[in-house]
């Protein structure tokens, strides 16, 4: 699902909060978004833009690799739940008489 504002506008309006002529609160307003939005794309945007990782936020390629290392540990965790069934099952087949 694509997210609702396109990067350009989340850059744009980054950009235009950082400047200062305006309040947050007005600015998300002039923009028609919430103020804690316009507030988390620019805490995004610092934490993206700061070097040294000491912000102690995780940047946007950070979460998306988190992201994708939860789900490929998801599939992973699935799959070694379906070998251990079929060792079990496949042990009880040796296991009974002929």
């Amino acid at each position: 699902m694509p997210s609702p504002h396109p990067p350009e506008f989340r850059r744009r309006a980054v950009e235009l909060a950082r400047q200062g002529d305006k309040s947050i609160v007005q600015l998300a307003k002039d923009l028609g978004i919430s103020r804690s939005c316009l507030q988390n794309w620019v805490n995004q945007a610092d934490a993206d833009d700061d070097k040294s990782g000491e912000s102690g936020q995780l940047t946007s390629a950070e979460k998306k690799e988190l992201a994708e290392l939860r789900r490929r540990n998801r599939q992973l965790e699935t799959e070694n739940e379906i070998l251990k069934r079929a060792a079990a099952y496949f042990a009880r087949e040796n296991v009974l008489p002929k």
